[in-house]
């Protein structure tokens, strides 16, 4: 199934989520030549953004990534309690997390963040130092394979901002 990122993320805002885009499509509205095949965020862990999110979820018909091929649904209480969530939805992969890099969740992460408008809507998307930093830290090969370009993306955009 092809990634409709835009469509999950219009979606999870309607529903008045609380999150931080992170991942391959942070990187890539800010610049990045990465691909992707999921979206990555980071959710405020509450009582209230989990209910936001899993009714956001039920409207993109999520179900977890199961390798038995179980039908299983979010709701709240597994929001709440569960770190990772890697969900199959209409609109291709979406992956929630309550954390990222060295264990940095919502609120940590909040003052890294930069608003952005995709499409019509404004977001939250982590900015490409502390997107680094998070590649770094979970020093994948698909991230170290990433963090010369996200490098170079940086560079240039502070060589812009020099007066």
């Amino acid at each position: 199934m092809q990634l409709r990122f835009d469509e999950a993320l219009r979606l999870i805002h309607r529903h008045e989520a609380e999150f931080i885009l992170v991942g391959g499509i942070a990187a890539i509205i800010q610049g990045s030549p990465v691909t992707t095949e999921d979206v990555d965020l980071v959710y405020r862990v509450s009582e209230e953004n989990c209910r936001r999110l899993a009714k956001a979820l039920t409207e993109l018909d999520a179900t977890y990534a199961d390798p038995a091929g179980r039908k299983i649904r979010p709701d709240p209480d597994k929001l709440k309690s569960m770190k990772v969530h890697l969900f199959n939805t209409r609109c291709g992969r979406v992956d929630l997390m309550q954390t990222v890099g060295d264990d940095l969740d919502y609120s940590a992460l909040l003052p890294n963040t930069r608003e952005m408008v995709v499409e019509e809507f404004t977001i939250r998307v982590l900015d490409l130092q502390t997107l680094i930093e998070t590649k770094e830290h979970a020093d994948r090969p698909k991230d170290r394979y990433q963090l010369p370009f996200l490098r170079q993306v940086l560079a240039e955009k502070r060589r812009r901002e020099e007066p």
